[in-house]
């Protein structure tokens, strides 16, 4: 016998329990994912990033044995918009919406305003009864969206091998591209750009140096170096250009100062430094075989910075810990000529109208067929050197 539920809060969820489940504790055997930890969630909630006010209130899916053993969970929110979601559905919801629908809120089963890939369907890697549980998790999405009389339930980055189950369901399968680095053994940068093409090696050669002119030095910041001065420091990067560019920033100055205090091995800060002052900086979440690049800001603009801190710097992090990819965030085609490769990204949505779902559905045939082309077209624009073709010397 098993009991599905929902649970409105982190807090009230076993931080043991969640990571058994999401492969985060310290005796897990697959791969560890941060974003996964009960750490980073809890920090979201408490921190006052995601929560009701900001329109992310908890809906999170639990399903739990007859002794009340937590066997399966899927980290859900309830929205009341789309924002911060990076799987782009606001055009479903004007077109619902001018038809006379009521798309918000819906139901999102995703890590708050984190593009990364990972498990949505949680349970013991080891379980013998994993398909039955994911089975169960599936049709609870379902369950819940009508309990709660919602118009759809959207599960974003979710691993490949979790789309059957979910298509079973009655969800809808979407893509993207993003751009991940592969480490194909490198010993260091040097020996990664002598695999690309001589003139694009020595672009990024030149932006490289062209990057820490007029004094700029690069520091990595982890564990004790994160300090409460520095969380200050790279707050105001963010809140900076995070204005600029989105209007009003997702995350608090709290939520630093918590996963600065809970899981401060797992965060990279790369920063900039001139003058005796950062003045720009990126974070970086550390997994077990992945670098995840996430935001970065800055005081002062110089040319190709950006591009350094975030991309140049996550390859040299990732090649001395030999990290097999640095996953940088969504979008972006600026990033294929620095050695960042197009890679798919899945969702899926189970839209409940019947209407809007046969609209949806003949949507995402035309738009899958355009990212897999678009796929194919950049990954043959990628900078690296053709197999056989000959290559001049720098």
């Amino acid at each position: 016998m098993t009991t599905l539920r929902l649970e409105k809060s982190f807090a009230s969820i076993s931080p043991e329990s969640w990571n058994r489940l999401s492969g985060t504790s310290r005796n897990a055997s697959g791969p560890y994912n941060p974003f996964l930890s009960h750490a980073f969630l809890s920090s979201l909630e408490e921190s006052g990033s995601a929560t009701v006010r900001t329109g992310w209130l908890g809906q999170h899916l639990l399903l739990e044995d007859d002794a009340g053993t937590l066997i399966g969970a899927v980290p859900c929110y309830l929205k009341s918009h789309s924002r911060g979601e990076y799987v782009f559905d606001q055009g479903w919801a004007d077109a619902f919406e001018r038809a006379g629908g009521r798309y918000y809120p819906k139901l999102q089963a995703s890590i708050p305003f984190t593009p990364a890939t990972g498990p949505r369907l949680l349970h013991l890697t080891d379980d013998g009864d994993a398909a039955a549980i994911r089975q169960a998790l599936a049709s609870g999405l379902r369950e819940a969206a009508a309990q709660l009389e919602l118009s759809s339930a959207h599960v974003t980055f979710l691993p490949e091998n979790e789309l059957p189950v979910l298509e079973e369901a009655g969800f809808l399968h979407r893509t993207d591209v993003q751009f991940h680095f592969l480490n194909e053994g490198y010993a260091d940068h040097d020996a990664f750009l002598e695999t690309l093409a001589s003139r694009k090696r020595k672009a990024l050669r030149k932006e490289r140096r062209a990057a820490v002119e007029d004094g700029i030095s690069i520091d990595w910041l982890t564990g004790r170096d994160l300090t409460e001065d520095i969380w200050d420091q790279f707050f105001a990067f963010y809140m900076d250009t995070g204005s600029r560019k989105w209007g009003r920033p997702y995350l608090t100055r709290r939520f630093y100062s918590l996963i600065g205090e809970r899981m401060a091995d797992d965060i990279l800060l790369v920063m900039a430094k001139r003058n005796g002052r950062y003045i720009a900086g990126a974070i970086n979440f550390i997994g077990s075989d992945a670098l995840y690049g996430r935001h970065w800001g800055c005081i002062e603009d110089h040319p190709y910075l950006h591009f350094e801190v975030c991309y140049h710097q996550a390859i040299d992090f990732a090649l001395e810990k030999k990290l097999e990819r640095v996953e940088a965030g969504a979008q972006g085609e600026h990033k294929l000529a620095r050695g960042y490769l197009p890679a798919l990204t899945h969702s899926a949505h189970y839209i409940v109208h019947p209407g809007l779902r046969r609209a949806v559905a003949d949507y995402l045939v035309a738009e899958r067929a355009e990212v897999e082309a678009a796929g194919g077209y950049l990954a043959g624009h990628s900078p690296f050197r053709k197999s056989g073709s000959p290559d001049d010397a720098d």
